[in-house]
Order: C-alpha cells, then structure tokens, then sequence
C-alpha cells in the first residue's frame, strides 16, 4: 500500500484532514531542500508537494513562477530533486512525498527512466500539471507499475466526463484548483468549493485535497469544512523568500503547526 493511501486512511480513522505544504525544490537555497522538506514534516504536513522547477510554469503564479527562475538559476534539475528525495528518505520514510510540475523535464528523461529513478528515490507520487488524464492513460499506468500515484486537477470549470476520467486515471488523490486562474490568487470563495465537492464525489473515490487561494490558518480551516485536505504553495514559497536564513527552517514549522492545529480543531468540532 502506498504511504498517500495509508497516510489518508489514517487520517480518515482519526477524523482529521490532511495538510499537503508545497515548496519549490531549491529555493531559495539548493543545498537547504531537504533540511526544509523536514521542517514541514516537523509542523504536520501529512503530504510534501516538491516543486520541480521549470522554465515555462504555466499554471503557477508570480510568487512560484519567480521561485522556480530562482532555483534553475542556482542548477536545480529533474535528477537533483530526484536525489534530495533520497536524501530526505534516509531519515523520514513515513512522509509522502509528491513530485509536481511539468511534462517536459519528465520527457527528457524519459518516462519508463524517471519512473524507475522516482521509485528507487522514494517518490510516492506526480502531479505533471500538463498531462491530462485523456493523454496520460499511459504514463499513469507506467506510474503505478512503479508504485507511484499518479495525481490529476480537477477545476472548478471541470465537467462531469472530465472528473470521470480523472477518477478513472487518479491514485493517491485528486487536487482540486479551488480558483480559475493561477497558484496565488485571491478571492477565495469556500460556498463555491463546497458545491464542487459533491460532484467530484460521485466520480472520485478518491480524498479530495484543495488548494489555490488558502494563505493562512482561517482559510485552511474554512476549506477543510468541505474537503479532505488543504494545499498550501505560495505563501510557503513566500515564507522562504522572505526569512532571515537562520530562522527560515523554525519559520516554516511554526507557519505549519499554526494550520495543522486550525485543522485538527476542524476536525474535531
């Protein structure tokens, strides 16, 4: 059983929701990726969502897209966040860890290749926001061969044969974009997700994570109302940027305990 499925079932025993951090894979410093990826799990993060930067990342914001630029300027690539997941399983082997970004740098390597590195790296999952599920038929199947989830958006403009075909391509769990648009954007409307969820529910079986918009403890808090689990990218990203270095590693667990503990209230009540 793959640790995204056992971790959600967990969860689910214990009536909590899931908190899924992302962080760009190098930023702001290449040689800090794993020491931070520990200061999440330290927090609470239920999954780690590693940025794998890119040169065109489409569907992300200011914020990621400068953080990506950041990490390809200091030699990030596919293969060296490959090996920083290596290094962070050699003292967490409980921790999902997912890999999300784009087809290219995948392509380049090769899919059977990347799926035997990812495995061998301790990879729990791929979120490549420019694969949908109707053309990914066979990179998911090479995925859970390699005992990788492979993870799929869902929108809020996503019709009802699209959330099918998700639920038919997804392990692990789906992301749903709570916003049209891009990662950090604002005005985030909870009464909106709330409706989408049910009609996600039909088609899905899998947990439903949220994400786009949720900036703190209030609306991780609100969104976990209605979903099984929050995304949290940009402020993360924003976070590193802006810390002193020495404090950068405590910001971000104390940032991180700060929504877990909203959340565990939520799922309490």
């Amino acid at each position: 059983m793959s640790r995204i499925k056992t971790t959600f079932e967990a969860l689910a025993a214990q009536g909590r929701k899931g908190l899924i951090p992302f962080m760009t894979a190098g930023d702001p410093d290449p040689a800090r990726t794993v020491e931070f990826m520990h200061a999440l799990a330290a927090g609470g993060a239920d999954v780690i969502e590693l940025g794998v930067p890119f040169s065109d990342p489409m569907a992300d914001g200011p914020v990621i897209q400068q953080s990506s630029e950041r990490a390809l300027e200091k030699g990030v690539t596919l293969k060296s966040v490959l090996a920083d997941v290596k290094r962070f399983r050699e003292t967490d082997n409980k921790t999902p860890v997912v890999l999300m970004g784009y087809a290219n740098p995948i392509e380049r390597m090769g899919a059977d290749a990347f799926a035997q590195a990812a495995n061998e790296a301790g990879v729990d999952g791929v979120l490549v926001v420019d694969y949908p599920p109707e053309e990914s038929v066979e990179f998911a199947a090479k995925m859970k061969a390699a005992d990788i989830d492979p993870i799929f958006l869902l929108a809020p403009t996503s019709t009802d044969e699209r959330i099918a075909e998700v639920g038919a391509a997804a392990s692990g769990y789906v992301y749903y974009v709570s916003l049209k648009g891009v990662t950090g954007a604002a005005n985030l409307d909870v009464s909106s997700i709330a409706g989408k969820i049910p009609a996600i529910k039909k088609h899905v079986s899998l947990p439903v994570g949220v994400g786009f918009g949720i900036r703190d403890a209030q609306t991780a808090a609100a969104v976990a109302q209605v979903s099984d689990a929050v995304v949290i990218g940009s402020r993360i990203v924003q976070l590193l940027e802006q810390a002193a270095p020495e404090t950068a590693a405590d910001t971000l667990t104390q940032f991180i305990t700060g929504i877990r503990t909203a959340l565990d209230e939520v799922s309490v009540g």
